[in-house]
């Protein structure tokens, strides 16, 4: 559904709008957080998203059918018959599977996967996609991002045995979730997803969480947490407070990046230059110094 997704070129704002005129109700939040899952859709929203990207009659219900497969643990059709006498293998090139769900069973992974295989090579053939690509590594020049986005693991670049994960304001200022350096590999960190957005040469930074879910990186602009970076559910790939750049630093071989809010001449550091676990990350002015520095590793999906 995110293969369909970046193919339609819509926001999830633009979607929830396509969804309203057609008579349906698909809030932004709910795409977001929807895509960002493995557990089965609702049907509702299966046809409710599919006619908001563009899809015939026709298209949803092959979509529909595909999502009772899963639901009901059904073997999935190898061919299917598209037009006329045209038969087309639905066992086309497989999209290597962006969501896992932690603790799913194995079988219902592996139908599942079996399954979006044959979706994924139904959706190649009545579109043309040529015209909707995105080209991915003009987003991040030096990282080979997906189109459709990739795992990762951000480190601090003068500090890597740090990873940027959960943490709290130490002053206690501020009661919320926010990014901060962690030790790498706990067990409760949340994954990392990069999303390139649009035609801005942005991404969205996507926290997926054992238990708490999805949510977006936020730099936050009121009150006490103001220039702290937080995780909100309300994702939005069109809200400027969700999209960032990334940047090289140095030489290509150093493999380095600056983060900066997009719009600004601002970039992400760990405040006050501090080294200790549980530093926060915070919008500050672009300076070059080695806070500001990251290493982002692409890594399989979970």
């Amino acid at each position: 559904m995110r293969v369909l997704r970046t193919w339609s070129g819509l926001t999830y704002r633009q979607l929830s709008g396509k969804a309203a005129e057609l008579g349906g109700a698909l809030p932004a939040s709910t795409i977001a957080t929807t895509l960002g899952r493995t557990t089965l859709p609702r049907e509702s929203f299966v046809e409710a998203f599919t006619r908001a990207c563009g899809l015939s009659d026709e298209q949803v219900r092959r979509w529909l059918d595909a999502r009772t497969r899963i639901a009901l643990g059904s073997p999935p059709r190898v061919e299917e018959r598209i037009a006329g006498d045209e038969v087309v293998s639905a066992v086309a090139r497989p999209e290597p599977r962006r969501w896992q769900r932690w603790r799913a069973p194995l079988i219902v992974v592996a139908i599942v996967g079996i399954v979006l295989v044959g979706a994924l090579g139904y959706l190649t053939w009545p579109f043309n996609t040529s015209s909707k690509n995105k080209v991915a590594e003009a987003t991040v020049p030096g990282l080979a991002l997906r189109e459709i986005g990739s795992w990762a693991q951000i480190r601090p670049a003068r500090s890597p045995e740090f990873c940027l994960a959960e943490g709290k304001d130490r002053t206690q200022l501020y009661s919320g979730t926010v990014v901060a350096q962690q030790p790498c590999g706990e067990a409760t960190s949340p994954r990392v997803f990069i999303d390139p957005v649009g035609d801005v040469n942005a991404v969205q930074i996507q926290w997926h969480h054992p238990d708490t879910g999805v949510g977006c990186l936020t730099v936050v602009n009121e009150g006490m947490g103001h220039d702290l970076i937080e995780p909100r559910d309300d994702c939005g790939d069109d809200s400027a407070d969700q999209l960032f750049t990334i940047g090289p630093a140095g030489p290509p071989e150093a493999a380095q990046y600056v983060i900066s809010p997009v719009g600004t001449s601002q970039c992400l550091g760990l405040r006050d230059q501090d080294t200790a676990a549980g530093t926060e990350v915070v919008r500050e002015r672009c300076s070059g110094a080695p806070d500001q520095l990251f290493l982002i590793d692409l890594i399989p999906p979970p």
